[in-house]
């Protein structure tokens, strides 16, 4: 069966589920998570992406957000994109880095919101990073101690989510501690994972209810909600995807940021893309790569395409330079 296209348009509540390929390691160290959760924040505040919660564990992250102007495929792209090619240089390996594709679950938010950020920040000491509750407070790479206020993180939305439990700081901090608190024993909750009719409407006996009272409730895969909100999304996403910008557009904007680039620098933009390997030119090849693949999170082929030499050529230059 062919994928389903991804629902958005901004504003929407997503839950993302990043996964390593093969089940493998997407951060090897403190200095790889430092960076993922660095890039993850700086880009969220250039593209305007809330973020309300998140885990980084070893193999996976979770990321509660609410997509911008330019759309969840831009956020994410610039985010994976940018970070496999710095890690892949940093740690000498090649090929993927991620699953080919994250899950994204579209999310009614009154019913949801704070069940998602309690398990989401959870996942630390499910997975037994941390050993105990305590410890979890202090734990860097999840928005929980963030929202406690034991660690600064000014990308991080706290206040919005602070605003489901109290008016006033200190007491919403202690009633979402409580809330969190309360959640330990669940344990996964494979309901707040994925969408469809089942985990929409709280398990099999309720569809079952449903069915047996002659009732349909609309559903879909990629949104846990109720058929109402479900109807509702699809069709704001579908007039949303005729509005966002194409692969033309981006690389139109990918070739004027070139011309700006070169014309700064004083070399010439046919030169650059036709490959000339003269030492000005190539240093401001080298400076246009790492923005598009870093900061833009546009591919390899793309960025090689744009700067008129092969994949390969891009992928060497970038290792090179890295080790230099």
């Amino acid at each position: 069966m062919p994928r389903q296209a991804r629902l958005d348009s901004p504003g929407t509540l997503h839950h993302v589920m990043i996964r390593g390929i093969e089940k493998k390691k997407i951060v090897s160290d403190n200095r790889d998570r430092d960076d993922f959760v660095s890039r993850m924040g700086t880009i969220a505040t250039e593209m305007e992406t809330a973020i309300y919660a998140w885990a980084l564990m070893p193999n996976h992250v979770h990321i509660l957000l609410r997509s911008g102007p330019w759309g969840l495929p831009s956020y994410m792209r610039r985010l994976l994109s940018g970070y496999a090619t710095w890690y892949n240089r940093r740690h000498r390996r090649h090929g993927h880095l991620f699953q080919n594709r994250y899950k994204s679950i579209v999310c009614e938010e009154d019913p949801y919101f704070k069940e998602l950020v309690r398990y989401i920040h959870l996942n630390p000491l499910r997975a037994r990073l941390v050993e105990n509750y305590e410890k979890l407070e202090q734990y860097r790479y999840s928005g929980h101690s963030v929202l406690l206020g034991k660690i600064k993180n000014q990308w991080q939305d706290g206040d919005y989510v602070l605003q489901w439990f109290g008016e006033k700081s200190g007491e919403a901090r202690r009633a979402y501690r409580r809330f969190v608190v309360k959640g330990i024993d669940q344990g996964r909750r494979d309901d707040l994972v994925g969408g469809g009719l089942i985990r929409s409407q709280g398990g099999w006996s309720a569809v079952k209810e449903l069915r047996r009272l002659g009732l349909r409730e609309k559903s879909d895969e990629r949104i846990l909600g109720s058929g109402e909100f479900v109807e509702q999304l699809i069709n704001e996403s579908d007039l949303a995807r005729k509005a966002q910008f194409s692969r033309r557009e981006l690389n139109r904007r990918a070739f004027l940021y070139i011309q700006k680039m070169c014309k700064r620098e004083n070399v010439n933009v046919k030169a650059l893309q036709s490959g000339s390997r003269r030492k000005g030119v190539s240093k401001v090849r080298y400076q246009l790569a790492k923005h598009f693949v870093d900061n833009w999170g546009l591919s390899l082929a793309e960025t090689g395409r744009q700067l008129g030499v092969s994949t390969s050529a891009i992928s060497k230059m970038l290792m090179r330079r890295n080790s230099s």
